[in-house]
């Protein structure tokens, strides 16, 4: 092996090494807690409201809200743009990930459809609770496969083991890439519901005058 030779792999571990690492940082501990704090968030609106309603100041009450509902928003971005490694089924092959991580990632882009398209009114109690259950749904999705799978897996014995394995996405290779595949199919028709949404949307204004 020659100095060339040996230096591409020294990069190609340490990037190899890299990419694992992170991707690991990400599956086990960002995105659990990132599901823990949109759920918390979003279910401690009607707290929120309680606590506004005794601000004297609108002003206070105004900042509270943008400032709640600002985080709210951005976690979930975040969540999903943390969640594009489920995407690609050779990630989710070779990686201890929860086999189920790419659907959770659908739930939260559909999320942000739904406010796409209500134009992120929080006052109709409908659209909190389609909110509630896509939430609710990719949180079960997310962190049951992580904490019985990729966290049991490492004490599961016999049965359970079995059992767990299933919940793993590199230890269920098959199913793990038809999930990303059918992941990246919502997600890819989602996406172009909300932009035929946004294409269509500002032209309605204007056909309001015309039809006057």
């Amino acid at each position: 092996m020659n100095v060339d030779q040996l230096t591409s792999a020294i990069i190609n571990g340490i990037n190899a090494g890299g990419e694992q690492f992170l991707e690991a940082v990400l599956a086990g501990v960002a995105l659990p807690v990132l599901w823990i704090a949109i759920l918390a968030l979003h279910l401690g609106r009607p707290y929120l409201l309680g606590m506004m309603s005794k601000f004297t100041l609108r002003l206070g009450a105004d900042l509270l809200w943008m400032v709640y509902a600002g985080a709210r928003d951005f976690l979930i971005v975040t969540g999903f743009v943390m969640s594009f490694m489920y995407f690609f089924p050779d990630v989710v092959n070779t990686d201890p990930l929860p086999v189920t991580g790419g659907l959770a990632a659908s739930c939260l882009f559909a999320v942000l459809l739904v406010k796409l398209v209500t134009k992120g009114d929080d006052n109709d109690a409908r659209v909190y609770t389609i909110n509630s259950f896509l939430l609710g749904l990719g949180a079960l999705l997310y962190l049951i496969p992580y904490v019985l799978g990729t966290q049991a897996n490492a004490v599961a014995a016999g049965g359970v083991q079995a059992w767990s394995n299933g919940l793993v996405s590199n230890t269920n290779p098959v199913l793990a890439a038809w999930l990303s595949l059918i992941a990246v199919g919502v997600v890819a028709i989602l996406g172009i519901a909300a932009v035929v949404y946004s294409l269509r949307a500002p032209a309605k204004p204007a056909e309001e005058p015309a039809a006057a």
